[in-house]
């Protein structure tokens, strides 16, 4: 698949259409090792009658919009009217179909875009790991001889973009979810500030915290679909000029324990960021160490979770995956008091971190300290829960914060997968967009070397 402009102009131009868009996703699903466990239901006979309808109105005539007509996946988490959305779970794989759209599949839906299926996903999007003993975990593409995770909870949805199955892709993050699994898988994920997108219809993870975006193959095709998603006008960023950027490096947190490969990748980035006109300024950002001990009892998504799950857990336990069950059961430790400070420890955070940062254009550290590790390694009880904690921990800053955040790949062609990450402030969506497609532009040569 193309990016979403691209493949806009070929759809204008009569390249192609949107059937055989749709039949090259199917293709792409049929033919990938991972598509079965990409997906937990494609909807291909759908898929063709709405690109069939799409052709037929182009073909006559009518204003359709830019993107009607290209493949789209969806997180198994948001209510598509007619299907269940079980959140990758079996526990919820019995309930009624969904009544209505989510108002984001509503306004995606009105964009024209072709609904492919629903994707795979961590149980209940609780782990950045990705691995699901319900439907199988889906593969990185990097190295699928070894198996790598693919990253979570939006598991499948980044496969099914990096495999061509679909042009963009649905996800949902609440402490790293779309970028996790983008920085894995080679391409862009984007986190918008939290209260820009509605989450009605959408499963929820922890209500403090959730958020709904897009992972793409550029920062068009996310802020393509972040307009769409929170009911703005759809617009194609501008490019920042390098020479008005200022970056901080946070030096606190975010590198410990960063892998060699990472650490080689993102000083390459970093210096030929620079080398472009980039302002690029180390600091403390002291504030990040205060956030182990803050979430020591599992913060925010142990305790929303657990009030959402209690009655479930209580009827269903045993269907559950244990990793994600007995984690969420924690949340029954938290009291009234551990949560009220929690809510005072957040607001303080905020306002320190504001204040420290205000300076600057965008936070930029690494997505995650380490590459994909394998599938054999992780599942288990051993390494599963440091393994977890370690790869939520960068992305989990812009969740705590309320901040907005993406994930760009920064690794060269052939490499390991590395995702760099920039971070801004609350509300600052559309300045971090045009900075990213600043990144994407310079770091683009470097990554073809």
């Amino acid at each position: 698949m193309k990016p979403l402009t691209a493949l806009s102009q070929d759809l204008a131009d009569g390249v192609t259409t949107s059937r055989q868009l749709v039949e090259q996703a199917l293709e792409a699903i049929e033919s990938s090792s991972e598509g079965t466990r990409a997906f937990i239901a494609v909807h291909a006979e759908k898929a063709r009658t709405v690109a069939d309808a799409q052709d037929s109105m182009r073909k006559g005539g009518a204003a359709l919009g830019p993107y009607a007509g290209i493949p789209m996946s969806v997180k198994d988490l948001y209510d598509v009217k007619g299907e269940v959305s079980a959140a990758g779970s079996t526990v919820l794989a019995g309930s009624a179909p969904a009544e209505a759209d989510a108002p984001t599949i509503g306004r995606c839906r009105q964009a024209g875009f072709v609904f492919m299926g629903r994707t795979n996903m961590t149980e209940f999007a609780y782990s950045g790991l990705g691995l699901n003993p319900h439907h199988g975990t889906p593969r990185s593409p990097w190295d699928r001889e070894t198996g790598r995770i693919p990253g979570g909870s939006s598991s499948g949805s980044a496969v099914s973009v990096a495999d061509g199955m679909a042009a963009v892709t649905l996800g949902t993050d609440t402490g790293g979810s779309c970028r996790i699994p983008a920085a894995f898988n080679g391409i862009t994920g984007f986190k918008p500030t939290a209260s820009r997108v509605p989450l009605d219809g959408i499963v929820p993870l922890a209500f403090s915290l959730d958020s709904a975006g897009p992972m793409g193959l550029s920062v068009d095709c996310c802020a393509i679909v972040d307009a769409i998603l929170a009911g703005d006008a759809i617009s194609i960023p501008e490019t920042a000029d390098a020479k008005t950027l200022h970056f901080a490096v946070p030096k606190t947190l975010v590198f410990d324990g960063v892998d060699d490969t990472v650490a080689a990748a993102f000083d390459r980035a970093v210096h030929t960021l620079s080398e472009a006109g980039i302002r690029i300024t180390e600091i403390p950002l002291s504030e990040l160490a205060d956030l182990p001990q803050i979430n020591a009892k599992g913060g925010f998504a142990a305790a929303e979770a657990y009030s959402w799950h209690r009655d479930l857990l209580a009827q269903q336990g045993d269907g559950y995956d244990p990793r994600v069950g007995g984690r969420i059961v924690k949340g029954a430790d938290q009291t009234a008091d551990d949560y009220i400070r929690l809510l005072e420890a957040r607001r303080h955070m905020i306002d320190e971190t504001d204040r420290a940062t205000a300076p600057f254009d965008a936070l930029l550290f690494p997505t995650v300290a380490i590459v994909a590790p394998a599938i054999a390694d992780v599942d288990n009880e051993e390494t599963y829960g440091p393994t977890n904690l370690l790869c939520l921990r960068n992305t989990s800053v812009g969740n705590f914060l309320d901040r907005c955040s993406i994930s760009l790949p920064c690794h060269r062609e052939g490499e390991a997968p590395v995702g760099l990450m920039l971070t801004g402030a609350r509300g600052e969506d559309a300045p971090l967009l045009r900075a990213a497609k600043a990144v994407e532009t310079i770091l683009a040569p470097l990554r073809r070397a």
